[in-house]
């Protein structure tokens, strides 16, 4: 499709909490919760740029696991992946004012994009 912006996100879940980052000032809705990823780059491959993004906004290294939803607003189509945390990293907020290990019940609680919710509400609900 013409036009369509593919972003990438990872789902990253460790002892039953899942980490998410909240976006800086100077960005499209800044201060809101996401889970770390960004966009695809000319050439890439979901795998490939997802990887790339955990390295620039978290400094780790992790596998990208299977596609567990996708969404779409307005002109992003938003592909979010299941990553198993590699034990021996430690995140830092590269990319973002912070990041912290949620458990899933308490993800409806802060304040995520609305392209987000459902994903937010199944994660929260243990559909996913």
């Amino acid at each position: 499709m013409r036009g369509q912006q593919v972003v990438v996100a990872a789902v990253i879940e460790r002892g039953g909490r899942i980490l998410v980052s909240q976006r800086g000032p100077g960005v499209g809705q800044p201060g809101r919760w996401e889970f770390p990823g960004g966009k695809r780059e000319r050439g890439e491959g979901d795998e490939q740029a997802l990887r790339r993004e955990l390295r620039e906004e978290l400094g780790v290294e992790l596998e990208v696991g299977p596609r567990v939803w996708t969404a779409r607003a307005g002109p992003l189509e938003l592909r979010f992946f299941r990553c198993p945390w590699a034990g021996g990293q430690r995140p830092r907020p590269h990319g973002s004012v912070q990041f912290r290990w949620v458990r899933r019940e308490d993800l409806p609680a802060l304040s995520f994009p609305p392209a987000d919710a459902g994903l937010v509400r199944a994660l929260a609900e243990g559909g996913i």
